[in-house]
């Protein structure tokens, strides 16, 4: 108190710090009590920001492009169970390395350690290296977010030329395409044309792959697969011709699947 009171002049901070450094010292500011520890943050996180640390003191890594973020919000149920990696510490990692997945070899580097390591995947945990599986292909594909939007898929950042987008039409009718915004809108896929829920889970990840494949990838296969004729259940509807109830009628069959080891996306 006596220091403050002697300094009252303005911009009298710095003398009242220099003081304070001399009354109380300057502390151990190299220790562990100032700097932490490695096990408060991990390992990992550790050497990667004494890596980040030493290439921006280099000079390093200015001009390489970071790896875009991929958004994917679909009605899918992909989690790591507590009962099945147990302990908040080991979550977070097997997250981290699903989230730095670039590839579909590191994929299956990930799948193989959380066998070895817990034993038999459960569903949700399959789920989860599904949507893995798929972010891989989609960031392929130039996307950056599939979401859903009301009654439609959004796909975002699209530029279609004209050839893509009569595919598009041609193949999941009444999709909507927004050039000033670059998205595309495709109708949620459903159960069935009437009454029907809209896909779940595996379900609604290969519906997803198809589309990415055939439409925006330009795969043969994969636009064959769409227009109903390599899935069970994906032929097209008696009687009704090609259109929409031709759609209908083949998304029903992953859904009927789904629960009796429909293939995984990717697969």
């Amino acid at each position: 108190m006596q220091t403050i009171a002697a300094h009252t002049d303005l911009g009298a901070g710095m003398a009242v710090a220099m003081k304070d450094l001399e009354i109380r010292g300057a502390g151990n500011l190299l220790g562990g009590e100032q700097s932490g520890h490695i096990a408060g943050v991990g390992f990992d996180l550790y050497v990667r920001l004494v890596g980040e640390a030493v290439a921006e003191f280099r000079g390093e890594g200015e001009g390489e492009a970071e790896t875009v973020e991929m958004k994917v919000d679909l009605p899918v149920d992909a989690h790591l169970p507590h009962d099945y990696v147990p302990g908040e510490r080991l979550r977070l990692e097997a997250y981290r390395k699903l989230a730095e997945v670039g590839s579909v070899d590191g994929l299956d580097a990930v799948r193989a350690e959380l066998l070895d390591r817990y034993g038999p995947l459960p569903e949700p945990v399959t789920n989860l290296l599904d949507v893995a599986r798929f972010r891989v292909l989609a960031r392929r594909a130039g996307l950056t977010e599939v979401t859903v939007q009301g009654n439609h898929i959004r796909f975002g950042p699209v530029t279609l030329p004209e050839s893509a987008q009569l595919r598009l039409k041609r193949l999941y009718p009444g999709s909507l395409v927004k050039d000033a915004v670059r998205t595309v809108l495709v109708p949620r896929p459903m159960t069935a044309r009437v009454g029907g829920k809209p896909l779940r889970d595996r379900a609604v990840l290969t519906w997803a792959t198809e589309l990415v494949e055939a439409v925006l990838l330009g795969s043969v296969a994969a636009a064959a697969s769409a227009a109903g004729g390599s899935r069970p259940g994906a032929g097209p509807d008696p009687g009704t011709g090609p259109g929409p109830g031709t759609r209908t009628a083949r998304i029903a069959g992953p859904a009927a699947a789904a629960g009796s080891g429909t293939t995984t996306v990717g697969r």
